[in-house]
């Protein structure tokens, strides 16, 4: 095993591939975003060089350069001594010293850890910030597989796209859709089904978020048929929540579709039709709106779904950014139902989607749960810190604005530049590669992000 590498004094300069995340580390760190890890976090390990949460710094410090697996951090972290710098590091530690303070992780760890990414999520967040008198608060929920090795603690036989018979675990999001950010994260047994995740998961949003009573009324829960059980909506219903997704049963679906008195083509779907659902929703604790939706399968039959909806004609017109004098046509009312439950896509979905093919979230597995755990909420804080630069750099570079977290991690955290050092090793000047084609916009963004921790950002050939 190699020695952890620290910085010679002497050196006055660097060359780093990824000089832009140098910025963006000296913002975080002057932000001491990872200050709540570093003061509740106290994992049972030895500190010989680095203490653990240092370790898991690195770890994190990896993610955001583009490392899917924590094996990387040794190529993209500890060859790096600006990185370091930027996110107050004087060295890096080995990757395989930070696999095992991962492993040395105990249940306790985890609950310290959720506390932390809960007053993180609070100090830096939009989401907690969210003015519930003015607008919807809108909490996305869903599952994802998360494949991994046989061995692992938790892996069983469940539902992962496109593998089947593969063993894994799922992955549980509560994501602040407005916001893009990751409000909690939570890892579940491979067997497990939203119906049985969805009240932990927004129990603990509830506590992330410090949703009263009040706050309940004003968001909205929108999920798929996997949460639409009965029995899991009256709950939602009884929290003071409104509801928005789809109905579990596709048997109870079937039969209700049958009360469609009219049916009516979708003008953007034309395989797809939806109806109004006649019978009264006598088994909900609240009233709710019923949409029968039934698509062509290819062997020519219909599949059907039910949407459950508590949501005014009113609000899912304005959530849908469709004229509010659309209230008096029904059918435009029948479609705005439907099409804001098609939002998911663009929401819960798309950020996934974005994590897996960004962060490689799906590449990086430990075998104990409890350091799978920790890992998970690395990643999460990984992601909300790039939606949290994406919005610093976007006033002043419009085209970052419409990157996912792939375009952010490889087009502008990847930026050569040579990073120079003053006589108490403190980065004064940051010199970004002018021949790229991001270079003009990204330098002004973060030459104001800089300005008042006085380091320079300037453009030239390196």
């Amino acid at each position: 095993m190699y020695e952890s590498n620290t910085l010679p004094e002497q050196v006055k300069q660097y060359f780093s591939a990824r000089a832009t995340l140098v910025a963006i580390g000296l913002k975080v760190s002057q932000m001491k975003l990872f200050e709540p890890i570093t003061e509740k976090v106290k994992i049972a390990q030895k500190k010989v060089k680095f203490s653990p949460t240092e370790k898991l710094l690195d770890g994190f410090i990896g993610i955001l350069a583009g490392a899917h697996g924590l094996v990387e951090i040794n190529k993209r972290v500890r060859a790096d001594p600006a990185l370091q710098l930027a996110f107050g590091r004087k060295g890096c530690a080995e990757q395989s010293v930070v696999q095992d303070t991962l492993d040395a992780c105990s249940a306790q760890n985890v609950a310290q850890m959720h506390e932390a990414m809960n007053e993180i999520y609070r100090q830096h967040s939009q989401g907690y910030r969210h003015n519930y008198t003015r607008q919807w608060q809108l909490l996305d929920i869903d599952l994802t597989g998360r494949p991994c090795g046989r061995k692992a603690a938790f892996a069983s036989k469940g539902y992962f796209a496109h593998q089947r018979n593969r063993r894994g675990r799922q992955v549980g999001y509560v994501l602040a859709t407005a916001y893009e950010e990751i409000v909690v994260e939570r890892l579940f047994a491979g067997k497990t089904q939203l119906t049985t995740a969805l009240q932990p998961l927004l129990e603990a949003a509830e506590q992330t978020l410090a949703l009263d009573e009040a706050k309940r009324q004003r968001t909205i829960v929108r999920l798929d048929a996997g949460g639409g059980s009965l029995a899991q909506v009256n709950w939602l219903l009884s929290r003071g929540y409104q509801y928005h997704g789809k109905d579990y049963s596709t048997a109870r679906a079937q039969n209700l579709a049958e009360s469609v008195t009219q049916w009516v083509t979708d003008p953007t779907q034309p395989d797809r039709q939806v109806g109004w659902v006649t019978l009264e929703p006598q088994e909900y604790c609240r009233p709710v709106k019923r949409i029968a939706v039934r698509c062509r399968k290819k062997n020519g039959q219909w599949g059907v779904g039910v949407v459950l909806s508590t949501l005014s004609a009113q609000t899912v017109l304005d959530l849908t950014g469709q004229p509010l004098n659309h209230n008096q046509d029904p059918t435009a009312v029948l479609l705005a139902y439907v099409y804001f439950y098609d939002q998911r896509g663009g929401g819960v979905e798309i950020e996934i989607k974005e994590d897996k093919q960004g962060l490689g979230t799906t590449k990086r597995n430990k075998k104990r749960f409890e350091a799978q755990q920790i890992v998970l909420q690395l990643e999460a804080l990984a992601h909300n810190t790039l939606v949290w630069a994406r919005a610093w750099l976007t006033p002043t570079c419009s085209k970052v604005a419409t990157f996912g977290l792939k375009r952010l991690i490889r087009d502008v955290l990847h930026f050569n530049g040579l990073i120079l050092l003053d006589h108490t090793a403190r980065i004064y000047q940051i010199v970004l590669n002018q021949a790229d084609p991001l270079a003009r916009e990204l330098g002004t963004g973060l030459a104001v992000l800089l300005a008042q921790q006085h380091v320079a950002l300037t453009l030239g050939q390196t």
